[in-house]
């Protein structure tokens, strides 16, 4: 992209990332992506895994999103009935 593209921020503080740039970027639905600022300017680059260290809820949600993406489907569906069992008892 030639020509620079302006967005305005939310309320939440959100920003939309156009289409272009996130193919350009090569980032996709579910890819984590690492915020930073350097020399005054926002960056977003998008990260195979999360640094080591940060245990923030969305650090970990990010992290287990990316590597159930990794597993073979036989090993997703356990994880899917451990997690549906685990909600089954917090309802119950």
């Amino acid at each position: 992209m030639k020509k620079p593209v302006y967005k305005l921020v939310d309320e939440k503080g959100r920003v939309l990332l156009p289409k272009e740039l996130r193919i350009a970027a090569g980032i996709g639905c579910g890819d984590i992506v690492s915020l930073g600022v350097e020399n005054g300017r926002v960056t977003v680059r998008k990260v195979a895994i999360v640094e080591v260290g940060d245990q923030s809820k969305e650090a970990v949600e990010a992290y287990v999103r990316a590597a159930i993406r990794t597993m073979p489907d036989d090993t997703r569906l356990s994880l899917i009935c451990d997690l549906s069992g685990l909600i089954r008892e917090k309802g119950a």
